[in-house]
């Protein structure tokens, strides 16, 4: 009885922390998404589903996650100078302004909810020397109230996941029995880029995705747009 509780409070806190109504702002951001949209490089359901994916196993699995991973270990192991340096290294390697401002407002608006988090309280002392960056945030919070880290890593990354393809519904657009399908299409490829951030040392994580790069620096001066990266 008391796993069954545990497992239920497990899952309970993976939905909240990946719901849309978490007051983080995520659904304001694409990405860069919406510039290759505009741009026509997506402009089906095959660019998209092949946009998201890419950007899922050659971001996410290879360095999002494995920062991640490293900062939900910190904090499990009470290493907070270790996860100040982590959450400096996640804002150093956004590579335009837009990025690093998704990043650090995302960040900064889940740290406000430390302190009404049970178990999170402690994350509101943590002395960092860049605000708190969104992967450091949500893995710290993840850690300290007990959340295993497959499972945080699952909600941090479905949470991605569904604000890119609700990008894409909006805008490619797609209908929404198409949104569905790209979204139960990426359960395998979530549970894989997992195992791989999982199975990467420190040391060894790392992404040159020149496109996304393009992508962001571009949509900074988009004409006509509705997302803030």
């Amino acid at each position: 009885m008391a796993a069954d509780s545990n497992r239920a409070k497990n899952l309970l806190t993976a939905l909240q922390l990946s719901s849309p109504a978490l007051p983080i702002g995520g659904f304001a951001y694409s990405q860069g998404l919406e510039w290759a949209i505009e741009e026509g490089t997506i402009h089906d359901y095959s660019s998209a589903q092949s946009w998201i994916t890419d950007m899922l196993h050659l971001s996410l699995g290879r360095q999002e996650l494995v920062l991640w991973r490293a900062c939900y270990q910190a904090v499990a192991a009470n290493q907070f100078e270790e996860l100040a340096g982590l959450n400096a290294r996640i804002y150093a390697l956004k590579e335009t302004a837009e990025l690093r401002q998704e990043t650090t407002q995302m960040g900064q608006s889940l740290a406000r909810l430390f302190s009404v988090w049970d178990g999170a309280a402690c994350l509101s002392r943590v002395a960092l020397t860049r605000p708190w960056t969104y992967p450091a945030a949500h893995a710290g919070l993840c850690a300290s109230t007990g959340l295993d880290e497959t499972t945080g890593m699952a909600s941090f990354a479905w949470s991605w996941c569904e604000n890119q393809v609700l990008t894409a519904i909006k805008h490619v657009p797609l209908g929404q029995t198409d949104g569905q399908r790209l979204l139960q299409g990426l359960h395998a490829e979530l549970q894989i880029a997992i195992q791989t951030a999982q199975a990467l040392e420190l040391s060894r994580m790392g992404s040159a995705l020149f496109g996304l790069a393009v992508a962001s620096a571009r949509h900074e001066t988009q004409y006509s747009r509705l997302f803030r990266s």
